[in-house]
């Protein structure tokens, strides 16, 4: 049995995703749900996604809909009450060095983009998005592994431009000193949240039940931060976006 909730979690922030998980956990154990004692922070996410064990994840929308969709059961998509995104669903912010010059991210269409990897919606399909609906596409990103470090190449000036989790940026600029080296230039157009799963075949019902009465008892200091509002139960529907480009990729 695997639980984890990797898409967020931080040193800041960690004993937080520990009590929602301990709340979980109990909710779903008092509904007849076989749950672990603890999350997973070994397994890597992608392994996490796949495993037929898997009793609760969280996933962004690009890999779920690329390849895991036919392995999971999806649940409902976390709200953060992001701003000028409707409940359930999450932006991106476009960010450059502080320093740069240009006020659109048309004006940094041609330049190093960096982004955590090709299966992220939030660091590459959103902003690829963005730049076909302008008739463009970004260059031959520079894969970074985290929205950590795009921010860190884009703040030392070894990237121009890249796309960061709206909610990440919110936690970036608690917890990053590179965040006061850059700015905001634009963002994306919403899409659905990250959205909590469980193996393939299950009933969804038990689990959303268990994650929502969670979110509702977490402790004002952990609603704090995590950022977490609710779960929506999104129509699956919302998650037929197109696959972006797979382009050649620069080493970060």
């Amino acid at each position: 049995m695997i639980a984890s909730l990797p898409m967020y979690d931080r040193p800041a922030n960690a004993a937080a995703h520990d009590q929602l998980w301990d709340l979980i956990r109990d909710n779903l154990r008092d509904a007849g749900v076989d749950a672990p004692d603890a999350l997973d922070r070994d397994t890597g996410y992608m392994t996490g996604w796949g495993r037929d064990d898997l009793v609760l994840g969280q996933i962004c929308n690009l890999p779920l809909r690329a390849k895991f969709r036919p392995m999971i059961t999806m649940i409902g998509a976390a709200d953060y009450g992001l701003p000028d995104c409707p409940a359930g669903h999450y932006n991106s912010v476009f960010i450059v060095h502080h320093n740069a010059d240009g006020d659109s991210p048309m004006d940094f269409i041609r330049g190093r983009f960096a982004s955590n990897g090709l299966m992220s919606h939030s660091g590459y399909g959103a902003p690829q998005a963005w730049a076909l609906d302008h008739g463009a596409q970004f260059s031959a990103p520079m894969i970074t592994g985290s929205h950590d470090r795009s921010l860190a190449v884009v703040a030392n000036g070894r990237a121009d431009i890249a796309a960061i989790d709206a909610q990440t940026w919110a936690m970036q600029q608690v917890d990053s000193e590179d965040a006061a080296n850059v700015r905001v230039i634009g963002t994306t157009a919403p899409s659905p949240s990250m959205t909590f799963i469980t193996r393939a075949g299950q009933d969804r019902a038990p689990y959303f039940a268990a994650i929502k009465t969670a979110i509702t008892d977490l402790p004002a200091e952990c609603v704090s931060l995590l950022g977490l509002r609710d779960i929506v139960a999104l129509p699956h529907t919302a998650y037929d976006l197109p696959l972006p480009p797979m382009p050649q990729t620069i080493d970060a």
